[in-house]
């Protein structure tokens, strides 16, 4: 899938207007026009693939009211620790914050914080709900899937690559590259994919910083050297870095200033797809969403941008 402007990710879906990765926020996306959308995958206790941005169930669903014996010691709920049918069972919410103060939500003017009408849908549900709607609208849209954590569920005794591409494959994604694209944190996942998995499928090197504690031992610092950048085009076909990792600021008079990571990375063939255009966080120095995207798209040369609103995104893309 090739546009003559960035390409546009739902990330999370559309996921400022509606709670993250429900199938209602990846519709809502779909008939907003999103290229593509992004699901973030980890593995049930059965070994099916389910979209859901982390490894743990608390911050996004009513585990805790439902489930409350299953917390592990450190009192979070764990996906792997759940089979399907009891996911099933589970309620999806606007995401709270991580030590879920009261239930306050991350972003309390999104939608209410309190657990509704949504579910955690698998991976194949989903591709099936936007298969769906391709037909029906007459589209061809993208799926981007991020491995979530992959060492670590492979200490858990699951190997979630092999899963995904599992079900990428039933569904016909490895005939059809170019609608998809894998993304993770941890470059030896990305390798092995390369390497031993061999699928044709572009690769995104995700890139964090090295204090979040990624399920990696990936040293961003060194990744976004020119070395780095050179040591990530052996084996994948672009970077998603944070829009930090980019701007750096303003000049003496007021201006952008950027880092070499962009330029590096066209030097090497690498798409360039960061992460993530919110409207209500802003980079500071930045005044409002259309100056973001006019520094990134304008100044900066993306090639795509992951985006909680897609709406607002694609109407500064293809102003009418």
């Amino acid at each position: 899938m090739t546009t003559s402007r960035p390409i546009v990710i739902a990330h999370r879906g559309a996921s400022g207007y509606l709670p993250e990765h429900t199938l209602a926020a990846k519709a809502v996306a779909h008939t907003m026009g999103a290229d593509y959308m992004e699901q973030d995958v980890v593995l049930t206790r059965d070994g099916v693939a389910i979209v859901l941005h982390d490894v743990y169930l608390d911050t996004t669903t009513d585990v805790a009211q439902r489930f409350p014996e299953r917390a592990r010691e450190d009192g979070r709920f764990y996906a792997i620790d759940f089979e399907l049918a009891e996911i099933r069972h589970l309620r999806v919410r606007e995401r709270v914050h991580d030590d879920r103060r009261d239930g306050q939500a991350v972003y309390p003017q999104r939608f209410p914080a309190e657990p509704h009408l949504f579910a955690v849908p698998t991976l194949r549900e989903e591709i099936e709900l936007l298969a769906g709607l391709d037909k029906s609208r007459d589209r061809r849209t993208g799926i981007y899937v991020e491995l979530k954590s992959p060492n670590w569920h492979r200490e858990e005794g699951l190997d979630l690559p092999g899963v995904v591409l599992e079900v990428l494959a039933d569904t016909g994604y490895i005939e059809r590259p170019e609608q998809v694209y894998l993304q993770c944190f941890d470059d030896q996942t990305l390798l092995r994919i390369k390497g031993e998995l061999t699928t044709p499928i572009p690769l995104i090197q995700l890139l964090g910083d090295n204090e979040w504690g990624e399920d990696t031992q990936a040293d961003y610092n060194w990744l976004r050297t020119a070395e780095g950048i050179a040591y990530i085009a052996s084996y994948a076909n672009g970077i998603g870095p944070q829009l930090s990792h980019i701007l750096m600021g303003r000049d003496d008079s007021g201006a952008p200033r950027f880092s070499e990571l962009v330029a590096q990375a066209h030097a090497h063939n690498l798409q360039v797809h960061p992460y993530t255009f919110r409207k209500d966080e802003l980079p500071e120095g930045v005044r409002d969403f259309t100056t973001l995207l006019d520094i990134f798209v304008n100044g900066a040369g993306i090639d795509g941008m992951f985006t909680d609103f897609p709406d607002m995104t694609l109407a500064f893309l293809e102003p009418s």
